[in-house]
């Protein structure tokens, strides 16, 4: 994965079949999304390709923000949407220690189920979060990731439940985060950006995304 990694913007055309679908189902949604980067990548080509994924939502629009090191829009189904690409570099070029972001993130927050001592050994149930326990989880994540957090205000967001026989059963409770923040450790943030936050990934959760405090 290169260090800078490339970021499209696609404005979904609420007519297509396609969009539709995807809008249902968020497993046909990362299967589309996977159409843009490069084929042949291996057991864990999501991983590899460094693609992370947000669905954002208006009363008018849809648009799908993906980022991997590698995108071909030309790859998504015809009539899919308008798309624009940019590199991400200028952005990671300008992280330094104290510069002030905006920032926002959907996020899948949850915790695994601790278990009784005589079941050492096996893994307990993973366990949404929500309310205060949510925005804690935020505030030890992003602290890890190299951010002082200011400001956070939540958004609950409809819950995605992965489709089809291979899909886990496991139901993603997303939260949508908005605030403004300090940079204190711009290469763990580098490499949070890059890798993503949490769980859910592949159902449209993890990517952060940063913009100068003082832009609009």
């Amino acid at each position: 994965m290169t260090d800078h990694p490339v970021l499209a913007r696609i404005r979904l055309n609420p007519h297509s079949r396609e969009v539709q679908r995807d809008l249902r189902d968020a497993t046909q949604m990362h299967r589309t999304v996977m159409r843009m980067v490069p084929d042949h990548l291996g057991t864990s080509p999501r991983l590899k390709a460094g693609l992370l994924y947000r669905l954002e939502e208006t009363d008018t629009t849809s648009t799908l923000l993906v980022q991997a090191a590698q995108l071909d829009a030309a790859r998504l189904p015809a009539g899919y949407g308008h798309a624009q690409t940019k590199s991400l570099a200028p952005m990671f070029t300008a992280l330094r220690k104290g510069l002030a972001v905006r920032y926002r993130v959907v996020l899948n927050p949850a915790k695994r189920e601790r278990l009784p001592l005589e079941q050492k050994g096996k893994h307990g149930r993973i366990i949404p979060l929500s309310g205060a326990d949510a925005d804690q989880w935020w505030q030890r994540r992003a602290e890890a990731a190299g951010l002082h957090l200011h400001v956070l205000t939540p958004t609950n967001l409809n819950p995605v439940r992965p489709r089809g026989k291979d899909a886990s059963p496991m139901r993603h409770s997303l939260m949508r985060y908005d605030g403004t923040a300090t940079v204190t450790d711009p290469t763990a943030l580098t490499e949070t950006l890059l890798t993503g936050i949490g769980r859910g990934k592949a159902y449209g959760a993890g990517l952060l995304s940063l913009a100068p405090a003082g832009t609009t």
